[in-house]
């Protein structure tokens, strides 16, 4: 199974897709959408819808996820991330696809254990559970996305995640412990 994770934005939408095969997680691609922002925003919702568009006919996800929405700083930010967000959801629509929706704490607790986690831990520890570095922090929260909605919405699942060259079983969890061994031993333990 193909998942499409999405990080709205009208300025930025990050997106990523991996694949769940018989309890194994791997990267597949990533990327972010990036209007000019001096484009009207009717505009700069289209780039975003055709980008998507695009990304669903390349990488065939079988299902989407997307984050919730949350209170920003303003009405305004909010108005305009929600836009943003629509255009993800109807894409996915048009496309047959179901969408899961996650909200931002709950990604950071499935990919880093805890919820009040920093965009740079979150970069850091896709880099190590996929083995890939993400095009930037939308394209890898949208990569956390989908790693999320996999493990029933941070519920960690038994799933072993990787690039497929000497993953740990035993879960996400799992996962997320070998990776900071092996980074441990890289520096000699010092950390």
């Amino acid at each position: 199974m193909r998942i499409l994770g999405i990080d709205p934005g009208l300025r930025s939408t990050g997106w990523g897709v991996i694949a769940c095969d018989n309890g194994r997680l791997r990267h597949i691609a990533n990327g972010v959408i990036q209007p000019k922002p001096t484009l009207a925003d009717a505009d700069r919702l289209g780039i975003i819808f055709n980008g998507l568009d695009d990304v669903i006919a390349q990488h065939r996800p079988n299902q989407a996820a997307i984050e919730q929405i949350f209170v920003a700083k303003s009405a305004g930010s909010a108005l305009r991330l929600g836009m943003a967000r629509g255009v993800g959801l109807l894409v996915c629509g048009v496309n047959g696809l179901t969408v899961g929706e996650i909200s931002a704490r709950a990604v950071k607790k499935a990919v880093t254990g805890t919820g009040t986690a920093e965009k740079k831990q979150v970069q850091d520890m896709i880099t190590r559970l996929l083995a890939v570095t993400a095009k930037n922090a939308d394209a890898a929260d949208a990569l956390a996305i989908a790693i999320a909605v996999s493990n029933d919405a941070g519920k960690l699942a038994d799933v072993e995640v990787g690039s497929g060259k000497g993953e740990v079983a035993g879960g996400l969890s799992a996962a997320i412990a070998a990776a900071l061994l092996r980074d441990n031993a890289g520096d000699g333990g010092k950390t």
